[in-house]
């Protein structure tokens, strides 16, 4: 009988947790269209729009012959990792700096360079970040260049050949202002339904006949309804008029 009721009760209490985010709908899109819209603002005027340049290259192995078989590319992309980290290092980085003249530290630059490489290939993607989309493909070509010199001396490699430089990008890479719009509007739906169930949770005043008898185990035999002192001030006046 108890397993009964608590579920029972359970259910009361889900059915009243529905009916109040329900009832308070306009609420909840009120504040999700409100988060999106500041998000959209802060998207538009407060973030700095980047721009991402990608050049690629292809390294060659001295003991590499005219065919390549499948062992070497699963070799070539073992060492892919080596590789991204001789571009990322200390000592590509400086010199990069140093040839641009960037008011970067190594370490900031070295953040905004991704080295990725497609699947079973020796292909490196060097992709660099920048505000300004030509200083953006300035530093990825001279990432490429730099890193060329240090993965042959210290890799033994025969060549790292040049598959594609890097362009001007015409389109920013971030922030997305629909990703952001977006995470915005459910960030501030879910945070109005939130409130609203901690409210519902923590709402112990009895309104109805049937919160006496969920809370107090008791049975309602009669309401007194409820009148404003204005209510009866007017009753009074009528009265006198009949009379």
């Amino acid at each position: 009988m108890e397993n009964n009721y608590q579920k029972e009760e359970i259910e009361i209490d889900l059915g009243q947790l529905f009916i109040s985010l329900l009832s308070k709908w306009y609420l909840i899109v009120l504040a999700g269209v409100s988060c999106a819209l500041i998000a959209l603002v802060i998207t538009k005027f407060l973030m700095t729009p980047m721009y991402t340049s990608t050049t690629s290259v292809y390294v060659l192995n001295k003991q590499d012959s005219q065919s390549v078989t499948y062992s070497d590319l699963q070799t070539g992309t073992q060492l892919t990792k080596d590789y991204a980290q001789l571009i990322q290092s200390r000592t590509v980085t400086e010199q990069v700096i140093a040839n641009l003249g960037l008011p970067l530290t190594s370490e900031q630059l070295s953040k905004r360079i991704e080295v990725t490489s497609p699947t079973d290939t020796r292909i490196l993607e060097i992709s660099v970040e920048n505000e300004n989309p030509e200083m953006a493909m300035k530093i990825a070509n001279q990432v490429r260049e730099v890193a060329a010199v240090h993965i042959k001396d210290v890799m033994d490699i025969q060549a790292v050949n040049i598959v594609d430089e890097a362009n001007v990008p015409l389109v920013k890479s971030s922030p997305s202002t629909t990703k952001n719009v977006l995470l915005g509007g459910i960030l501030g739906g879910f945070v109005s339904v939130l409130i609203i169930v901690i409210k519902v949770i923590l709402d112990d005043t009895i309104k109805t006949p049937d919160d006496i008898e969920s809370y107090l185990g008791i049975s309602c035999i009669g309401t007194i309804p409820y009148t404003s002192g204005s209510s009866k001030k007017n009753s009074k006046k009528g009265r006198k008029a009949v009379r």
